[in-house]
This record gives C-alpha cells, structure tokens and sequence, in this order.
C-alpha cells in the first residue's frame, strides 16, 4: 500500500508554531512514528505553503497511489481549487485537522474541502495522521472486496 500525506500553509513550522495548539513534535517524528506502525505501507510526504502547488500534488499521485492523507491547512476554508482537486481524483482522501476546528473561529467551521474527502478527521492533534491511514487501509479492504 502506498500513502501520500500532504500538508499545507504553515505545516512546515510544527513543533515550533504555537505548541499550544499545535504540540512540540515536528511533522518528520510524527512520519518516523507512522513509519514503525505501519511498516507494510510507503509514505510519501509533501508539504507546501502554495495552493497551486498542493493541487499539483493530489493531481500527481491520485490515480496511482491506494490513499491520500490531506491536511489543507487554512485552505480548507477557502480553496475550491483544491476541493475540485480532490473530486476529480479516484484516490480516496481523508482529511486531518490538528485542532478541532469546530471549537476554533466560526470561518474555520466551514470545510469546502471535505465534502470531497472520504472523511474527515479532526481535533486528535497529530494522532489523526494514524487515525487517516487506519482509515485509508480500511477504505482499501472494502475496496477490495468490491
């Protein structure tokens, strides 16, 4: 099984923006760790704070790749792009959000891109990227199936 986790806007800076919210840990251990728990998939893992870019990314890998772990940062809110991103692919997404964004600002209550998604998971702090691949494997299982 191959994964590809995508991290938007301001991702990059985990571990050191705002650990109240965010935690300590940067997004590389959080990989290490995902890497010992599953250690029959591939990861690959791409982070940008350019939309275009992220778009690119879901393009690239989702007709080819058994998941996508996407985690649009602040244009979850606000990129349709990437939402028509999401929609044109076969890949499944799930969607993570560090924080509960419904228990933040009320702009942040609005996810254009999710409605796309598989799933979404929110508020488990990075503990959601493992919570999105046992749900990616569990997508892939019923897949199979069919």
């Amino acid at each position: 099984m191959k994964i590809q986790i995508i991290n938007g806007p301001n991702l990059n800076l985990l571990g050191k923006r705002e650990p109240e919210k965010y935690g300590t840990e940067t997004f590389e251990e959080r990989l290490a760790t995902l890497k010992k728990l599953f250690q029959t998939i591939t990861f690959d893992y791409f982070q940008s704070n350019i939309e275009g870019e992220i778009i690119n990314k879901i393009h690239e890998t989702g007709f080819s790749y058994d998941g996508i772990v996407l985690n649009p940062g602040g244009y979850t809110h606000t990129s349709v792009s990437i939402a028509d991103a999401v929609a044109s692919v076969k890949t499944p997404v799930v969607e993570v959000h560090i924080t509960n964004v419904a228990a933040r600002e009320e702009f942040r209550h609005n996810s254009l891109v999710g409605r796309n998604c598989s799933g979404s998971i929110v508020g488990f702090g990075l503990d959601g990227y493992r919570l999105a691949v046992e749900a990616l494997i569990e997508i892939s299982k019923k897949s199979d199936k069919e």
